[in-house]
């Protein structure tokens, strides 16, 4: 049952997953978060997010979790990328809403979903996205298969995680969020680097900067043929 209440804490603990959200949209809160809890500088992590608004034009985007939509920050009004937020959190995705509205994007859709069963065909997208979502599942490397089977070949898979074995203190905050239920069992960087490549991604890269690994991966392109993020 405790295995059970952790898959579901972010489905049914409103509080929790808005608590979370308005945290982490809180510039000056989560910077100091992050470096107190995780040793982390997050304005890498924006500058990642960024990085998404020079996808491919016409590309289709997948971010899971997408949590209230902090990748939205990398997308500007009128840009030809068709964005899909896909959480398992009906209260994060109503804030991710208000906030595509808040910044004139209308070409983006938003699904509850579970990231370890996506309700999306094979070869689906161009792009995934997981910003900071993989250490709160119970089953990480489901997710990882997942990302990959919706990938088209030559489509990449970009996020954040946090990683255990980088200190005894972000190890002990771990544990505690993990206790609370919040996060799932903790892996290291190398087990990461093991399931993006059992899920047959190539190009896998791993960074770690205190206890978040900024990771990256794509889905192989037959020989003569790279899809990729287009169409």
């Amino acid at each position: 049952m405790r295995a059970r209440r952790r898959d579901e804490a972010w489905r049914y603990r409103r509080l929790l997953a808005t608590g979370y959200d308005s945290a982490v949209h809180r510039e000056p809160l989560a910077r100091a978060g992050a470096r107190l809890l995780w040793g982390y500088d997050i304005r890498q992590a924006w500058a990642m997010i960024d990085e998404a608004a020079r996808a491919t034009p016409g590309s289709l985007v997948l971010d899971a979790p997408s949590g209230g939509g902090i990748a939205l920050r990398g997308l500007r009004p009128g840009q030809p990328v068709h964005y899909v937020a896909a959480d398992i959190s009906a209260a994060v995705l109503a804030r991710a809403r208000g906030r595509a509205g808040g910044r004139g994007l209308t070409d983006v859709a938003l699904v509850q979903a579970d990231v370890t069963a996506l309700p999306f065909s094979y070869a689906a997208f161009g792009r995934c996205l997981s910003y900071n979502g993989l250490h709160c599942l119970r089953v990480p490397r489901a997710a990882i298969a997942e990302y990959a089977r919706v990938l088209r070949p030559g489509g990449t898979l970009r996020g954040i995680t946090i990683v255990a074995g980088t200190g005894r203190w972000h190890d002990a905050v771990t544990w505690a969020l993990r206790r609370a239920g919040v996060f799932g069992p903790p892996f290291l960087a190398h087990e990461l680097a093991g399931w993006l490549a059992a899920a047959g991604l190539d190009e896998v890269r791993i960074s770690c900067s205190g206890a978040v690994a900024a990771f990256s991966a794509r889905r192989p392109a037959p020989a003569g043929r790279a899809q990729g993020e287009q169409g």
